[in-house]
């Protein structure tokens, strides 16, 4: 037991270092001896555990992927809306999984690089973050359409382009500048935003800045837990 579990804390020092390597070099500059000198591991011992530099990459990209689902889709239970009923719940997810995601990006170097990889064009990516996230943003904007929680006559994809333009340029924009990933930029835009989107009555029950707890998300790589004071939201795949 001992061996694998110092086998297992390898791996993932191994998938920590070549993240770290990744985002700041690129997947095409960063070269096995520079991850492996960085996790402080043999050359050997890397390819004991990774065959390749891509099969690394992939294993980023799975541990990213993993946290991106534990801010949206598993963050979020079944609480449907009673049928006609006007709810903003859907919206409140999405502001709340976006803060979440940028304090994942600020804080766990696993995820920036994973946004970085599926960017690299000299990398074939297994796993395109931006696309789960893009996916989520549609969900839930069709939900709140559903729900009724959209402004009249915004088609739930209109809403979710915005929504999807503005977060992943922050992304882009944080992974050379951090300042863009801190929480003012995102609560702005959610500011300005939220009048164009929401539903008439709906707009005192949002909250910009997200829900209290929000930031952080628990097991994620950023500080803190996850808790929400919000009810929370159905978002279906």
């Amino acid at each position: 037991m001992a061996k694998q579990e110092r086998a297992a804390r390898t791996r993932e020092t191994l998938i920590r270092a070549a993240a770290e390597v990744f985002a700041e070099q690129g997947f095409v500059t960063a070269s096995i001896a520079a991850i492996s000198r960085r996790a402080g591991v043999s050359a050997g011992g890397l390819h004991f555990h990774f065959e390749s530099k891509t099969v690394l990459a992939q294993a980023v990209e799975d541990r990213a992927s993993q946290a991106l689902r534990r801010v949206t889709t598993e963050r979020w239970g079944v609480a449907a809306a009673p049928s006609g009923a006007v709810d903003g719940n859907a919206l409140q997810a999405l502001v709340d999984s976006s803060h979440s995601l940028m304090a994942l990006l600020a804080s766990d170097v696993v995820v920036r690089a994973a946004f970085g990889l599926c960017a690299d064009v000299s990398h074939r990516s297994g796993i395109d973050l931006r696309r789960q996230w893009r996916l989520w943003v549609e969900a839930v904007a069709r939900t709140a359409a559903r729900h009724g929680a959209l402004a009249d006559g915004l088609a739930p994809q209109d809403a979710a382009s915005m929504v999807v333009a503005s977060t992943v340029g922050l992304e882009t924009l944080g992974a050379r500048e951090g300042h863009w990933l801190a929480p003012h930029p995102l609560t702005r835009f959610w500011t300005l935003a939220l009048p164009q989107l929401a539903a008439d009555g709906t707009l005192d029950g949002l909250a910009p800045e997200g829900s209290e707890g929000v930031r952080g998300p628990k097991g994620a790589g950023g500080p803190g837990g996850h808790g929400s004071s919000a009810q929370q939201s159905s978002i279906p795949d």
